[in-house]
């Protein structure tokens, strides 16, 4: 039986008087992978940016393992076990990759650094060569790592990644994946925003948003055959829906 791990419950988020997301209800369920696509604007990263309360939710309710965690402080929401990967790769520039690294450990101690840094050496052995560089001499897709590694630092126990390809070419791209999977394979729980068909290969459920509405929710496969693509065969590498506005 499913177990829900993170849920929104009629959702409003607003931007002054912009409505970003329109009573959006949602379930993620332990150990399972899910990805949100939609256009731009269609409420993709404030849903994630929401699970920490930036910006706060008018009306619903976000429940993290059965807990409200609606009006939580970010630092709250962080040390109960969520983490996350923005888009646009935000690192700290002049810290070295292992600094970096230990800035990832604030929310829950640094009890466990030593294990968990040699851990995302093994998943991304780039980043053990440039331990000590700064950060800012990293190439783009090795800060796409760094900015993950750090949230996996805190030992999360859901995972949430926005657009974490997008600044990657496509040798960079696959070389995440297979790192990504290789997490994944332990079964873990991961929220991700995306527009590229390589990284659906790895979910089980496609939730699309439209104008700050969820208007689909299922199984990854059935989504996809339903708009004529197949991730595993398709020569495109973006998706397109033929939802009208969603991307």
């Amino acid at each position: 039986m499913s177990e829900p791990m993170l849920q929104f419950q009629d959702v409003d988020v607003f931007y002054g008087v912009i409505q970003a997301l329109k009573q959006v209800s949602l379930e993620v369920n332990k150990r399972e992978t899910v990805a949100l696509i939609g256009a731009n604007g269609a409420g993709k990263s404030t849903l994630l940016m929401s699970v920490f309360g930036q910006p706060r939710i008018r009306n619903g309710q976000i429940l993290f393992c059965g807990e409200d965690i609606s009006h939580k402080s970010t630092h709250y929401v962080a040390t109960g076990g969520i983490a996350q990967a923005p888009e646009g790769r935000r690192i700290f520039p002049d810290m070295s990759v292992e600094e970096n690294l230990l800035m990832g450990t604030i929310p829950v101690g640094n009890q466990h650094a030593a294990e968990d840094m040699q851990s995302m050496f093994d998943l991304f052995p780039r980043l053990k060569e440039r331990r000590n560089q700064r950060a800012m001499t990293l190439s783009g897709g090795e800060q796409q790592m760094l900015a993950i590694a750090r949230a996996l630092m805190s030992r999360p126990k859901l995972l949430l990644l926005d657009e974490p390809t997008a600044w990657l070419d496509e040798v960079s791209e696959k070389q995440f994946i297979q790192h990504l999977h290789q997490w994944l394979g332990k079964r873990r729980t991961l929220v991700v925003t995306t527009h590229r068909l390589p990284i659906l290969d790895l979910v089980d459920r496609i939730i699309v948003l439209e104008n700050g509405k969820v208007v689909m929710d299922g199984p990854r496969d059935a989504i996809l055959r339903q708009h004529g693509m197949a991730p595993q065969q398709a020569p495109q590498r973006t998706v397109k829906l033929k939802t009208e506005g969603v991307a």
